[in-house]
């Protein structure tokens, strides 16, 4: 079935808590543009997860809070529309002050984002895996929440606190807390080192966390079993897809560059049978014929 014919079955962000009110954690994979996304619902996941370091490299530009609202708006609308999973969407900052989080809320629902995570840190903002990240105070930082629980109308909101290296472990434990008083539905506690870390910030923060799996970073590598038994709620890979697609795009430059041809790579290319089938070339194809066939003119009176 084409995204033409397919009926809306609630708002996104409903569509999202009712996954997380399955016993099992959430796994949800970084999903860089909507192919992407197409071949991880066919492999199975039910969620989605767009994030702005994805979406930043894939526009050729730095993680370091570039990319505008519109921009996020163009993946957001890309990967929701072919697929209908309901979509995670990496905020940033927030995009600026409250007006401005809210401005976001209402613009990442309107094209199909089911929940949304914004940090604590301040701008020019870093991945939170890498080091000299500059916070915002736990307050300002809080306003934010309030802001986009008052402008949601169905958007899950995820607070994510970067204190943890800065501040250690209670210091994010804190800052946790207030943001759920301020109206997070859930926390996202970024850069944890241990799994000693992950499972004592679990038992000290009484709501859905979510855990960050990114590769090359401060996290070890946990299963999605091994996240779930520290008390995790949701995962992400936010840039796996990405990670794994440019370096097939690399080696197919250098390839071209250095014989001309692309015959080597043959082997490693999806067939455009393969493709077909992923976008669903065929059910386009048909569903364009099926309106062709039922449009009646004037002359058929006669």
């Amino acid at each position: 079935m084409t995204y033409l014919e397919r009926a809306a079955d609630g708002p996104a962000g409903e569509r999202f808590r009712a996954l997380l009110k399955r016993p099992e954690i959430l796994a949800i994979p970084g999903a860089h543009n909507g192919l992407a996304a197409l071949q991880a619902r066919d492999a199975g996941f039910e969620a989605l997860y767009l994030s702005g370091a994805a979406m930043s490299a894939s526009m050729g530009l730095p993680d370091l809070g570039l990319i505008t609202i519109e921009n996020v708006c163009f993946f957001i609308r890309q990967v929701s529309r072919v697929t209908g999973l309901p979509t995670l969407v990496d905020g940033d900052t927030g995009y600026g002050e409250a007006l401005n989080v809210m401005h976001m809320v209402r613009a990442l629902e309107d094209a199909g984002a089911a929940a949304v995570h914004i940090e604590d840190q301040l701008l020019p903002k870093k991945c939170g895996h890498l080091n000299d990240k500059k916070l915002a105070s736990a307050d300002d930082m809080a306003a934010k929440v309030t802001a986009a629980r008052k402008a949601r109308r169905h958007l899950y909101i995820i607070a994510r606190t970067d204190a943890a290296a800065s501040e250690g472990l209670d210091g994010a434990v804190s800052r946790a807390k207030r943001y759920l008083e301020a109206g997070a539905d859930a926390i996202f506690p970024e850069a944890l080192t241990s799994a000693e870390m992950f499972s004592e910030f679990a038992r000290r923060v009484d709501a859905p966390l979510l855990a960050n799996m990114t590769e090359f970073g401060r996290t070890p590598y946990f299963t999605k079993a091994e996240f779930e038994a520290m008390g995790y709620r949701m995962m992400i890979w936010p840039v796996s897809s990405l990670r794994v697609a440019a370096r097939a795009q690399e080696r197919l430059y250098r390839t071209l560059y250095a014989d001309g041809s692309a015959e080597k790579m043959v082997s490693e290319m999806q067939t455009r049978a393969e493709l077909y089938k992923t976008i669903k070339y065929a059910d386009y194809e048909a569903l364009d014929a099926t309106i062709i066939r039922t449009v009646l003119s004037s002359m058929d009176d006669i």
